[in-house]
């Protein structure tokens, strides 16, 4: 598995990751301060994992 093959499971784990922390927040009736954390937080790795997936896919065709 080359780097750039690895990046992009990673980077849609860590979404996953935030996404179970923000649903288990929510579900124990935690802080509303926490979730919106939470929830920023999995929009910047959004953000991030769809530059990954574009720069992976831009690399393999070239």
């Amino acid at each position: 598995m080359t780097f750039s093959s690895a990046l992009t499971p990673i980077a849609v784990g860590a979404v996953a990751v935030v996404l179970l922390l923000g649903l288990i927040n929510m579900l124990r009736g935690g802080s509303a301060g926490t979730s919106q954390k939470l929830m920023r937080l999995r929009v910047v790795l959004q953000f991030i994992a769809i530059l990954v997936i574009l720069g992976v896919a831009w690399w393999r065709s070239g």
